[in-house]
């Protein structure tokens, strides 16, 4: 009879405990010698994420492991707000100043000047499903930019729009935010529809798992969604963290996640249904958000001038076994113990 040692003992009691329902962050400071404002951030496709310093004047790259390299903008003083992978492996930034930024994953920065409008200041900045870039601009226009940079500027047909972010949408147009509360569409061809929204303002915006635009209000505490025909949901944030809700993203577990407050990173269901993490550093204004290519969700805090990765535990998931290296080998053991028994116990059993 096979006799069962200490170690495959150990080994066959050997559990692997996976929490559920939370939220592990890290924060990774900026090596700048002043706070540089890091604001919005987007994966990139060499597998790092790559933010915008809106005070530092530059573009950040950071790897998953959480070493950050800086590259200078030419312009002084750009004020960058937006960015996002491109069609062509690029990252592409908005300035304020009134340009368009490309960056290599090499750090070659090129700037694009958007014609006779320097005080348009350029926000969200998109990829488009037609293989261009699409910008807002808060003088009331949508731009398209193309990958070797030839801008074409529409004009949003309602006053005071005051657009902000914008994303593409399941529907194959692009879906923008304004600063007068409405929700605007906007076809490949330049045809713009506005949308009736929220009661002051918008902010970011992201496409769905389930096939809608979800956005965050600004200065309001609520999150909105809104349907490719323009239908309009709204789910109050249950608390004053939820104040000022900036930017959203899609998570890895089929849910929306939203930065807000003095320092919250939150999760609404498809459903609407909403729960809140405090970040470590307190009143660091957590801005933009992206899932980043190891499936955690990275953020930008503006006022903290960190970087910040929330790591997401499985859900649903409870205590199971674990079989280690030793285990197997018993388990092995076992079946070939039992193998040899078998060929010596046939021949009496056939006689």
């Amino acid at each position: 009879m096979a006799r069962i040692t200490p170690c495959a003992a150990a080994a066959l009691l050997t559990f692997v405990t996976v929490s559920f329902g939370q939220v592990t962050f890290n924060e990774f400071g900026i090596p700048s010698a002043a706070s540089s404002g890091p604001y919005a951030i987007t994966a990139g496709p060499d597998g790092n994420l790559w933010f915008v310093e809106q005070t530092g004047n530059m573009v950040g790259r950071i790897t998953t492991a959480g070493v950050i390299t800086q590259f200078a903008i030419p312009t002084a003083n750009s004020a960058p707000f937006g960015i996002t992978l491109g069609p062509d492996g690029n990252l592409w930034f908005t300035e304020s100043v009134g340009k368009i930024g490309r960056i290599t994953t090499a750090g070659t920065i090129t700037e694009f000047t958007i014609p006779a409008n320097y005080y348009s200041f350029p926000w969200g900045i998109t990829s488009g499903p037609d293989g261009n870039l699409w910008f807002t601009e808060q003088i009331n226009i949508i731009g398209r930019i193309t990958p070797d940079g030839t801008i074409t500027q529409f004009p949003v047909p309602y006053p005071g729009g005051d657009p902000q972010a914008i994303t593409s949408g399941p529907d194959g147009n692009l879906w923008f935010t304004m600063g007068n509360g409405y929700i605007g569409r906007i076809t490949t061809a330049g045809a713009v529809t506005e949308f009736p929204g929220i009661c002051c303002y918008g902010h970011g915006i992201a496409s769905g798992p389930d096939g809608n635009l979800w956005f965050t209000t600004g200065l309001s505490t609520e999150i909105g969604r809104i349907t490719t025909v323009g239908v309009l949901t709204q789910f109050p944030v249950p608390s004053a963290g939820g104040l000022y809700t900036n930017y959203i993203a899609s998570g890895p577990d089929g849910n929306l996640w939203f930065t807000g407050g003095s320092g919250t990173v939150s999760r609404i269901t498809t459903a609407g249904v909403i729960t809140q993490f405090a970040v470590p550093t307190s009143n660091s204004a957590p801005q933009g958000i992206a899932l980043g290519p190891d499936g955690n969700l990275w953020f930008a805090e503006v006022f903290a001038n960190n970087i910040g990765r929330a790591a997401l535990s499985p859900s649903g998931a409870a205590s199971v076994p674990a079989l280690s290296g030793c285990a197997l080998a018993f388990c092995a053991a076992m079946l070939l113990a039992l193998g040899l028994w078998s060929l010596r116990v046939r021949p009496h059993e056939e006689v």
